[in-house]
């Protein structure tokens, strides 16, 4: 037996430095190796041998794997080699490089990451909060009535669970006042879904960001501070901005906010661009009875609240005038913000 193995062997090394392409050598390797190669016969026949001729079979057996394994490898090596010379023939390599292109962040990451940058600068740190929301959360415990337009399953994407996609983040600041005491400070970016008609200035889902701060002697004065900072921070030192009197059910007083849009060819209008208010007690009120203690009674602290879409705030940035460009992926709109 000791013959036969050495032959293998001989015979397995020979094919395989014979072997000039990849498939010739997996062939060789197969027809010594595989399931029914010799090598693998020949150690099946080992059962015949007796017990003192099956050590020294063993020991060959194994060593002529390991030697045909390695000539394998080492020929499976120098075939790729080959073959990398092989394409580089004819190429010049002094030849100059051809620049690729270079990408970039979507222009609304851009502008969240600078809406974030400049809240952080006041102190606002970032929540997070799920997608899928439950009544409570994005209508109840905001103050919004059964018979608000907003529950209507006409204006609101419901699951069959009764649970909905939320139509705002100011779920958000709900869970983190059921979760922290005061004095909370914190803003959520995140989507936000409603059965809107798409066209050039609304789409059904879209990105807002909303912001909370609670805490003793919160005023007006520091709400208005904190937005026209935040405006003229992020549209320029000379932003003109307006707050109206307006209705949430979750804040009272509440305000839209404009600013004044100044476009090339075209008279100063102004635009409505955020939300905003006093926490309305009754926000406050509710929480308390959810948390079963006072951390919120609306005779110990106030806040304030925002809510912004980051879409529209992109479209007066850039002075994009269809809101589709957004979601549409065209790389010649994205690459002018790279």
């Amino acid at each position: 037996m000791k013959e036969e193995i050495q032959q293998i062997q001989s015979d397995a090394l020979a094919a395989i430095e014979a072997a000039t392409d990849e498939a010739t050598l997996e062939q060789t390797k197969v027809d010594f190796l595989g399931k029914k190669g010799r090598l693998t016969g020949a150690a099946g026949a080992m059962r015949t041998l007796s017990k003192e001729e099956k050590p020294a079979a063993g020991q060959l057996l194994n060593a002529a794997r390991g030697a045909i394994t390695e000539a394998l490898d080492t020929r499976r090596a120098g075939l790729q080699d080959d073959a990398d010379r092989k394409s580089l023939e004819g190429l010049d390599l002094t030849l100059p490089g051809r620049p690729l292109p270079s990408g970039g962040l979507h222009p609304l990451s851009l502008l969240k990451d600078e809406a974030i940058q400049i809240l952080r600068r006041l102190g606002f740190a970032l929540a997070e909060g799920p997608e899928i929301e439950t009544e409570y959360h994005c209508f109840d415990a905001l103050n919004t009535p059964p018979e608000h337009p907003a529950r209507n399953e006409k204006d609101t994407f419901y699951f069959d669970s009764g649970k909905l996609l939320r139509t705002h983040t100011s779920s958000v600041q709900i869970r983190t006042m059921e979760k922290d005491a005061p004095p909370i400070r914190i803003i959520a970016p995140g989507s936000a879904y409603r059965r809107d008609e798409i066209d050039a200035t609304h789409l059904s889902v879209f990105n807002q960001l909303e912001g909370l701060c609670v805490d003793e002697d919160i005023q007006v004065g520091d709400l208005k501070g904190t937005l026209e900072f935040f405006f003229r921070a992020l549209f320029g030192e000379d932003t003109n901005v307006r707050f109206r009197p307006h209705f949430f059910p979750f804040t009272e007083p509440s305000f839209e906010i404009d600013i004044m849009l100044h476009v090339e060819g075209h008279d100063p209008k102004w635009i409505e661009v955020a939300g905003c208010g006093m926490v309305d007690p009754a926000v406050f009120e509710s929480l308390s009875l959810k948390r079963g203690d006072d951390a919120y009674s609306p005779d110990k602290i106030t806040g304030f609240a925002f809510g912004m879409g980051l879409d529209r705030l992109a479209m007066i940035k850039w002075g994009i005038r269809d809101i589709r460009l957004l979601i549409e992926n065209d790389a010649r709109f994205l690459s002018q913000f790279s």
